[in-house]
């Protein structure tokens, strides 16, 4: 009998092994979900520390800025406040030189007060620059905004402040100068007006090569570069200095405006801000297609290029975005359009639960 019994007992046994055999892979498999969330958790607690050691330097090197800037600050005003006395006591407080400082120092003042009111109210492209940056979910992104035309003047701008340095030196060839710089002012204008395509560029020359051949068959080409020679320009140096303070001043305000009339472009949704505040239209992935324009030759050597936003909706007209550096917004562009970002991490993640 006892041995029928343990005979009767193995094969339980074994039956018993090989269901716990059978049913070790389900609970290897429900113990790697569980020990999921641990391991995020782990990497998470990693990943904090050094984190918020980078925010404390960053804040450490933010304190350290406003302290240098309040000090020079206060250095200025000490100043000020020495030269209006020494001001005051040899014209008198209520002259004319005393009065225009007064309006100067009132529209100082004015414009601080109104910056410290308003500042937080404001949405700068730098401050949506810093928000995208700093959300978790969002790993690629851009924001662009719109040059001036007058951007790709920025050649003649450099070789107008040249120039006005050249201008000092004696024994400069004026009417050299001033050629150079119409040859540059010129090149700058077709770039602006025209679209020259990589084909115009290769016919141009083409049919250049075969007009000068066609001079050397006749002998008139040095007749014909001598034509040249008779073109002569000449400027002083605070034409010079005038037309290069003026690009600048055009280009800055360009970039000022982009302060708050930009272009955030998420995977999710695109943003057209509209003004210094909230003020904006939001608008989902499929509703519009973006398309890069870097066909006019001369335009992309210099870096510059064209976003172009279409929409589904016809009665949009769409966007076309003078940018510079366009390579590196083309990549980010292109890392934007082909990603879907979405919320993976709960709020029990979030908050270290």
């Amino acid at each position: 009998m006892n041995e029928e019994n343990n005979q009767n007992q193995v094969p339980e046994e074994q039956d018993n092994i090989q269901q716990n055999s059978e049913e070790s892979p389900i609970d290897k498999s429900l113990e790697q979900k569980s020990d999921a969330p641990s391991e995020l958790l782990e990497e998470k607690t990693i990943e904090t520390p050094i984190k918020e050691t980078l925010e404390n330097q960053k804040k450490n090197k933010k304190k350290i800025i406003i302290i240098a800037a309040l000090a020079l600050a206060a250095f200025i005003v000490v100043g000020i406040i020495i030269y209006i006395i020494s001001k005051a006591n040899d014209d008198g407080w209520f002259s004319n030189q005393m009065l225009a400082f007064y309006i100067a120092a009132g529209l100082i003042t004015a414009g601080i007060v109104a910056w410290l009111i308003l500042r937080k109210t404001f949405r700068t492209r730098l401050k949506m620059e810093k928000i995208m940056k700093d959300d978790p979910d969002i790993d690629d992104y851009l924001v662009i905004y719109s040059l001036t035309p007058k951007a790709l003047y920025f050649p003649t701008i450099i070789f107008s402040f040249i120039a006005a340095i050249l201008m000092n030196i004696p024994s400069v060839n004026v009417t050299a100068i001033g050629g150079i710089w119409f040859a540059i002012f010129f090149l700058n204008f077709l770039v602006e007006e025209y679209n020259i395509s990589i084909k115009i560029s290769l016919i141009f020359i083409v049919s250049t090569g075969f007009f000068l051949l066609w001079l050397h068959l006749i002998g008139k080409v040095m007749a014909f570069l001598g034509f040249f020679k008779n073109i002569a320009i000449s400027m002083n140096a605070a034409v010079y200095l005038l037309v290069g303070i003026l690009g600048l001043v055009t280009i800055f305000i360009s970039w000022l405006r982009g302060m708050f009339y930009y272009i955030t472009l998420t995977p999710n949704y695109m943003n057209l801000q509209d003004g210094p505040t909230e003020s904006g239209e939001q608008i989902g992935r499929e509703d519009y297609n973006t398309r890069i324009d870097t066909s006019d030759i001369l335009e992309r050597l210099m870096g510059f290029g064209r976003i172009i936003i279409s929409f589904k909706d016809r009665n949009k007209e769409p966007i076309s975005v003078l940018v510079w550096r366009i390579k590196s917004k083309a990549e980010s562009l292109e890392r934007v359009r082909g990603k879907l970002a979405i919320d993976h991490v709960s709020k029990k993640m979030k908050n270290g639960i």
